[in-house]
């Protein structure tokens, strides 16, 4: 086992970090800013997120890499600066991690695969490999591969790490959508899906992050749960944001996605923490009640 099953081996159950691109705009992050670029523009304030969850208890943490491929970057004029940002970001996170696990983050490229994109599948488990080639380098190893849509990319990203290091944990984590018959991704994929595709690829942990709230995410685990005995993780939203004077408002308060730790973790969620709209206080709030379920 890699470092991240090792110790959920031996606590259980483990805390994860909250936001990260709401808690950076919230530092003055521009919506046509660069994230990644920020790690070499604004080290300070990006190693003061990763901090901030190291601070309250997070046993996992991310890094500032989400958009670090060069598809991504591409859109910002960075494309060739792969290698510089994710290693930027992957130490800035490491700088500061005093024992907490450090996870690469590796979100979608935003293109589509061949036939319904202009993308090979060589072409785009090529980008992945860059992207976690600079993540390793700079010492990485745990992927969380996050926010999927589409089976196939998520699989070029799962191959792209398995071919660089057979050791290392890989997380893979889908966005799921309401649908009349469940829960499906925006390219149609079902928890069920993931949950029977996944395990075969040598992912470590499932999930879902993003687009929910806590509420819906019980049933999501309960469906991952249905399907594989791998470890879950969770990442919700501070509840369905909603657009308030032209403004995306994450309304769900600490207090509230707390309350529904015990559901989440009786579902089958065995590492949890938050996406969109979530803060250090709500890492808090869902620590102390993951405390309590371990005492």
């Amino acid at each position: 086992m890699g470092i991240l099953l090792d110790r959920l081996a031996e606590k259980k159950l483990l805390v994860s970090d909250g936001a990260w691109g709401t808690q950076l705009q919230g530092l003055g992050l521009g919506s046509s800013d660069c994230p990644e670029e920020w790690n070499l523009s604004h080290p300070e304030l990006v190693k003061a997120v990763a901090k901030s969850y190291v601070d309250v208890g997070s046993d996992l943490i991310l890094t500032n890499t989400f958009g670090g491929s060069s598809v991504k970057l591409a859109k910002s004029g960075y494309g060739d600066r792969v290698a510089e940002f994710n290693t930027a970001g992957a130490r800035l996170s490491l700088g500061v991690a005093a024992g907490a696990v450090v996870a690469g983050s590796i979100g979608p490229t935003g293109e589509f695969i061949e036939p319904l994109g202009e993308i090979t599948a060589a072409e785009m488990e090529a980008v992945f490999s860059a992207q976690a080639a600079a993540l390793l380098s700079a010492g990485i190893k745990v992927f969380c591969i996050e926010t999927m849509t589409a089976l196939e990319e998520a699989e070029c990203a799962v191959r792209a790490v398995r071919k660089l290091d057979p050791e290392v944990d890989i997380i893979t984590t889908f966005t799921f959508d309401p649908a009349p018959d469940g829960f499906r991704t925006m390219m149609g994929i079902s928890p069920r899906d993931i949950a029977r595709a996944l395990p075969a690829l040598g992912v470590n942990v499932i999930g879902s992050n993003c687009g929910n709230g806590i509420a819906q995410m019980i049933e999501i685990v309960k469906l991952l749960r249905a399907e594989a005995g791998l470890p879950i993780l969770v990442h919700a939203n501070a509840g369905v944001p909603e657009l308030i004077a032209g403004k995306t408002v994450f309304r769900e308060t600490p207090q509230e996605m707390a309350s529904r730790i015990k559901e989440l973790v009786s579902a089958g969620a065995s590492i949890i923490g938050g996406c969109c709209g979530t803060t250090p206080e709500h890492i808090t709030a869902i620590k102390a009640e993951i405390d309590a379920l371990l005492a």
